[in-house]
Parts: C-alpha cells; structure tokens; sequence
C-alpha cells in the first residue's frame, strides 16, 4: 500500500504559530518537542508536577514551566508526552477538566487512544505527531538543520481542520523537514509496538544475547565474543542505514556474505515468522496491552525483574569494561 508523504511546502508554519501549545512531561520526546517549537517561533508552556526534576532544565533552556494544570487550561494544543502507563491518570486529573471545545490534544504514540486508555470528548481534535526516533535525536538533528521523520494521524477531527494542524506541528518539531507520512493511530500503535519487539529491542538483545553466549558456552573469551556479536553490530547497521542491505554486503567479504545466505535462514527461520505472527497477533486483539497495564498496576513487578536480568548479564559486564576503554565514548 503507498503512502503520502508531506514536506515543508505542504506545512503551514502560522497554523501551529498562533497556538498555544502545551507539552506535558519533559522527558525525552518532551524536551525535543518542547524546545524544536519554541525554536520555531512557537508559544509552548511546558507542564509538570509540582516538584518534577524537569522543571529547572527547561527553565534554564528558557522554556515557560507551570503545572499540568496550568499548561493544559492555557493551551489550545495540548501534546502527551508522559509515559504511556501514566498518561491516562494524568489526563483525568489534569488534562481533562480544561479541554474546551475546538482544543487539539496531541499524543507521539497511539496506543492509549487506540487502546481506548483515553477517551476525548467528541468536540476536541485528536492527532498524533510520532516522530521515529528518540528524543534527543529528534533534537539533535532539528540544531543541526534536518529533522527526524514523523509519522502524523488524526483520530478525531472535530474542527474540519485538524490534519492542518497536525501538518504544521511537524513542521515545528523539524519532520516535515525530512518528511511527514500520512498514517492512522492504529497502523502507527500495532507497527510501532511489533518493530520494538520483534524487531529493534526484544528480537535484536536476544540474537544479541544469544549469540554472546553461544560463543562463551563454547570456550571462547568473554572480549572476544563482545566485539563479535555486539560491537561490530553497529558497523553493519550503519551500513544498511546509509545504503541498503546491498551496499552492506558490497562492503563485507565475500565468506561473510555467503555465510550471511547460508546461516540467516537457520537462525530466522518458520518458527521464529511463528514467533513473529504470534507477536503480533497480541498486539492486534489487545493482549499486549492488557498484559502491560496489569504489570504497571503491579508497580511494574516484571518488568523490574527482566530489567534486572539483562542489567548483570554477562554480555553488559563485559561491554562495560570493553567500552571503557575507548576514548572517543562519553563517559557521560
């Protein structure tokens, strides 16, 4: 299926200038949001909770601070950018008593709008400006004159011209530098959730882990095993994100490559697109997210004890000590 992609040309810059914009949280996408609209000629209050640890850095970045409150009856557009699991408390207490009719409330992430976590009365706008990398990236390359794309959405358009609004946010964060794709709330949760598990963070720590001990079980030092299955990993997907899986194997040798065609499908193969389907499948029907907001009610006990697992795994402690040697890494 294609998709529209929209850039600057398309954006209208005054639409998001003549809001009031309201970011709530001042975490990661917070931040980036927060400082990418100020930059951008925009007039943004951010708002938090009495006492947050935020509130003197984005004063020191020359940010409006208030409480959640505050920001939210002030503003015309209203942007959620605390963790999934607290957003709809926050909404409720916060958020929701000071949504007047014609309001846009905005998330970065769709999955307590499609999950229906958080339901907006009938007559506020509901977008989404998602862009596709972290916040301090999206920052980054906002200073640096480029932009992270960003995935846009209306749920609800209450005002006839919320996707207007949606467009000129991005263009106010930097995506539609790069470009702005046209998606829904529920392409962009299901997608967004099933790259993060399959793929980008559960799948890859796993071949990742897997593969460390693989090599140690086999009598293989703990260094060596490192740079094998872990350190060299960037290399590789640096050269898939600049050209193409092509060029990355027009770069390695040719017994990489053929091993590449010969062990992948071993290591991927009908049980791990089993794997896959099943993942996504709980995704689709709502398990997933259940399961997580039980967990979060639990004062995140699992989450906490996995968390733990891969904290004095093997694999960490020796990358610790490796990467400590390397000059060029921030200590920081």
């Amino acid at each position: 299926m294609a998709v529209t992609i929209y850039y600057e040309k398309d954006c209208d810059p005054s639409v998001i200038q003549g809001k009031k914009v309201a970011i709530i949280g001042y975490g990661s996408q917070g931040h980036a949001h927060a400082l990418n609209l100020m930059d951008s000629g925009c007039d943004v209050r951010v708002g938090l909770r009495p006492g947050s640890k935020s509130a003197q850095k984005a004063q020191e970045a020359g940010l409006k601070v208030c409480d959640m409150m505050t920001a939210a009856k002030e503003a015309n557009v209203i942007m959620m950018l605390v963790p999934d699991e607290t957003q709809p408390a926050v909404y409720e207490e916060f958020v929701a008593p000071n949504l007047e009719a014609g309001d846009t409330l905005a998330f970065a992430h769709g999955f307590n709008i499609h999950y229906g976590y958080i339901k907006a009365p009938e007559d506020v706008n509901v977008i989404m400006c998602a862009p596709k990398g972290p916040g301090h990236i999206v920052r980054r390359q906002y200073t640096e004159g480029s932009g992270v794309p960003d995935l846009a959405c209306v749920a609800q358009d209450a005002t006839g011209d919320a996707w207007g609004i949606a467009l000129s946010y991005c263009w106010g964060i930097g995506g539609a530098r790069s470009g702005v794709i046209k998606s829904t709330f529920k392409d962009e949760t299901e997608e967004d959730l099933f790259g993060e598990q399959a793929v980008l963070c559960g799948g890859l720590v796993e071949l990742v882990k897997a593969g460390f001990e693989t090599l140690t079980e086999a009598g293989y030092p703990e260094e060596l095993a490192y740079f094998e299955v872990y350190h060299e990993m960037k290399m590789i997907v640096d050269l898939m994100y600049e050209s193409g899986i092509h060029f990355m194997n027009y770069s390695i040798s040719n017994t990489a490559e053929y091993g590449e065609y010969y062990a992948g499908p071993k290591v991927i193969n009908d049980q791990s697109r089993a794997a896959m389907k099943e993942i996504l499948g709980r995704i689709q029907d709502g398990s997933f997210a259940a399961e997580f907001v039980a967990d979060c009610n639990n004062d995140h006990k699992w989450l906490l004890e996995k968390r733990e697992e891969i904290n004095t795994h093997p694999i960490e402690k020796t990358g610790e000590k490796i990467r400590s040697m390397f000059s060029w890494i921030k200590k920081d």
